[in-house]
């Protein structure tokens, strides 16, 4: 039989198949399988509803981060009725014209809420592998054994505090390391940034698990409550900001692109995709009418922050000019100035807007390269008057410049491993670091000495066993 023959005589078999399965009363598809809570209503309700309904924040009671708080139900009574879809609560709020579900956000799909009816008429029933059932809330906190790497680093702006990021939550110091104040525990399997509001009421986190959510966290610093969270995409959040006015909040993601949402609503108001890779992160200008971001892809862009419209490259362009990926941006105070770095281990301070035209080769908007770094730089912060900078890399240590003739003041070292976060304290005398070893080492920056070292998270101590 010819190649063509055999393909022709494929298809009549599995017509015919499909046509006496239709005459049998069945289908050429697999009869519907039951609805799975863990693999089809969970995730909805995770993108969708453990905003507001999750430990940290449970809105009229109700938590929905598992099958048990669900059918637990909430002030209405129980949200779920098994086998009764039409008498469940969960049903009558995400359906209706328009639905009381989500709040502040578009409604559930028609094929969701189909889901979620099937579900409950199939009977409501809980298969969750043991495995994943979470075993952490903000009435759980994690338990250590060991110092987690240190992502994130974040002074109050009245300098009381440092926000400091640990596994599925922020932990809140003392600004002097003398103490932990507080433990604020959200969905993110890892928070990559921190940042405080410029009036200091609230303190967001980015973050998420990565390849399965973002998440944005916005905290009331008064109470240490969460005021909002948002789950948004399906990639880790990095490298955010604050608008200046406050009422903006930018972050770069893992899923190649830039989002600016509301502070502290989280409401998406403009999605930028003008990266080829990853994006690190996003800062506004002093204006706040333009944001930059750093890539995997080797560019710096710039944006204009309310419509995402793509204005320039700010780096070079061209093949070889940039050394490798860009990890990180922050504005310097008072300047449409930008720092940033990465693979190629050096600093680098750009001025935002290009004046003249652009020649093949060029890097017009770079103002000045720093002193290379021992390995690749991944964090950088300024003081608040803008003449210091601070930046940290894989090479273990921490250096400190001047930032307008580019002179190293001092040397941070001691560090065991990888450096991942700085910050300037809004004083100007303090600096803290973190990284790899998962220990807050926090330094005098007038000579770079340190003046303490802790480990931010409790530790439980191993218990040795006989066997």
């Amino acid at each position: 039989m010819t190649s063509r023959a055999a393909i022709v005589a494929l298809w009549l078999f599995m017509s015919l198949n499909a046509i006496r399965s239709a005459a049998d009363g069945g289908s050429p598809q697999a009869a519907a399988q039951p609805v799975s809570f863990h693999s089809d209503v969970r995730p909805i309700l995770q993108r969708k509803c453990q905003g507001c309904h999750q430990p940290a924040k449970a809105n009229g009671k109700l938590v929905l981060t598992t099958f048990e708080t669900l059918t637990k139900g909430g002030e209405g009574g129980a949200a779920v009725q098994p086998g009764k879809p039409d008498d469940s609560i969960l049903v009558e709020q995400i359906t209706g014209d328009p639905p009381a579900m989500p709040q502040n956000a578009p409604p559930l799909s028609a094929k969701e809420v189909d889901l979620i009816k099937r579900w409950i008429a199939e009977g409501a029933k809980d298969d969750t592998p043991p495995a994943a059932k979470d075993p952490i809330d903000q009435d759980h906190p994690p338990i250590y054994k060991a110092p987690p790497v240190i992502s994130a680093l974040a002074f109050s702006p009245d300098g009381n505090m440092l926000a400091v990021s640990g596994y599925r939550e922020v932990l809140l110091h003392k600004a002097d390391g003398s103490g932990l104040v507080g433990r604020l525990v959200g969905q993110s399997h890892r928070i990559e940034s921190l940042v405080y509001s410029p009036d200091g009421k609230l303190l967001a986190a980015v973050g998420g698990k990565p390849a399965v959510f973002g998440e944005v966290q916005f905290w009331e610093t008064a109470s240490n409550k969460l005021k909002h969270s948002e789950i948004i995409g399906y990639d880790v959040f990095y490298g955010a900001s604050f608008s200046p006015d406050g009422a903006r909040l930018a972050f770069g993601s893992a899923d190649k692109s830039a989002r600016v949402v509301e502070a502290p609503g989280g409401k998406v108001k403009v999605k930028i995709d003008q990266h080829d890779d990853w994006c690190f992160g996003a800062a506004f200008s002093i204006d706040g009418k333009h944001l930059v971001t750093p890539g995997r892809d080797r560019a710096l862009k710039l944006m204009e922050s309310e419509t995402g419209s793509f204005i320039d490259n700010i780096t070079s362009i061209t093949p070889g000019v940039l050394g490798g990926p860009l990890y990180f941006v922050a504005r310097r105070p008072q300047k449409n100035e930008f720092i940033t770095g990465g693979d190629d281990s050096v600093p680098k301070l750009y001025k935002m807007l290009r004046t003249q035209g652009r020649q093949i080769g060029d890097d017009f908007n770079l103002i000045r390269n720093y002193e290379k770094m021992a390995g690749r730089v991944t964090c950088a912060a300024f003081n608040k008057d803008g003449s210091k900078l601070v930046v940290g890399g894989l090479g273990g240590e921490a250096r400190l410049f001047k930032v307008d003739d580019g002179a190293r003041l001092a040397t941070l070292a001691g560090h065991r491993g990888a450096v991942f976060a700085v910050a300037f304290h809004p004083g100007g005398e303090l600096i803290a670091t973190g990284g790899i070893d998962g220990q807050v080492r926090i330094f005098e920056a007038a000579m770079g000495n340190v003046v303490k070292t802790f480990v931010p998270v409790p530790m439980q101590p191993e218990v040795a066993t006989n066997k």
